[in-house]
């Protein structure tokens, strides 16, 4: 999770609502659970045919299921970076996972050979400028031959059913993971909706700094593998 959607207003309710979002994303699912859906999703996107000694790391890591996931797959150089000193507290494995802003890694140039990123790219504050930031740190730090994975939010006629649901009181107290999701959504609507309503920008950004090995959308999700463009050209969008 990232917190920057949370920056410039009071301290103390920003600490009351980064709180309960993130009290409601320890309730959305178990580690257990989110484990299994990391590991179903890794495979899917091809993590069986990368090398078990790449350099692995899972950027806004949260609790770290993600490397958890990883570490059962087989890859043993993992690290995770977030900027939730609570969440990164829950990660219990043997990766390097630490605090830090990923619109400015601190790795050193092409020292990685794949980053991941499940679910926090939708809570950086501002599009195109955030966005643009991480992606080029990513092209920064990764190997000429590496990859980026990422897997996000997309607004699809599944996920339309979803929010509908998530306004529906009865649906809400009838399911925990329902009434979890909504509380998030609650918490991080301005930059949730900024990025569903940004699918084309966002799509160029992800073309402009990577050559597409796989990209696809469904079931309210938008998945991405890519290597870094060489050279770069800044191109406008």
């Amino acid at each position: 999770m990232n917190r920057a959607s949370w920056r410039g207003r009071d301290s103390d309710s920003v600490s009351d609502e980064i709180s309960l979002w993130e009290a409601a994303y320890l309730r959305f699912e178990t580690s257990e659970q989110e484990i299994r859906k990391f590991r179903r999703r890794l495979i899917k996107l091809g993590a069986k045919n990368w090398s078990r000694e790449a350099a692995v790391v899972e950027l806004f890591c949260g609790r770290g299921n993600g490397l958890q996931a990883l570490a059962q797959l087989g890859f043993r150089q993992l690290e995770g970076i977030d900027l939730s000193p609570r969440l990164v507290a829950e990660y219990s494995g043997s990766a390097g996972c630490f605090v830090g802003d990923c619109t400015q890694m601190p790795f050193a140039d092409h020292s990685k050979d794949i980053l991941i990123v499940q679910g926090g790219l939708h809570h950086l504050t501002t599009l195109p400028n955030d966005l643009d930031q991480v992606l080029s740190e990513a092209r920064r730090v990764l190997r000429r031959n590496g990859r980026l994975v990422a897997v996000e939010p997309w607004l699809t006629l599944f996920l339309r059913f979803v929010h509908a649901l998530c306004e529906q009181g009865q649906c809400r107290r009838l399911s925990n993971k329902l009434d979890a999701l909504a509380t998030m959504i609650q918490y991080e609507r301005r930059t949730y909706e900024q990025w569903l309503g940004a699918s084309d920008l966002v799509m160029a950004l992800f073309r402009m700094h990577f050559e597409v090995e796989h990209v696809s959308i469904g079931w309210g999700k938008f998945s991405f593998v890519g290597s870094p463009k060489y050279p770069h050209h800044n191109s406008p969008i």
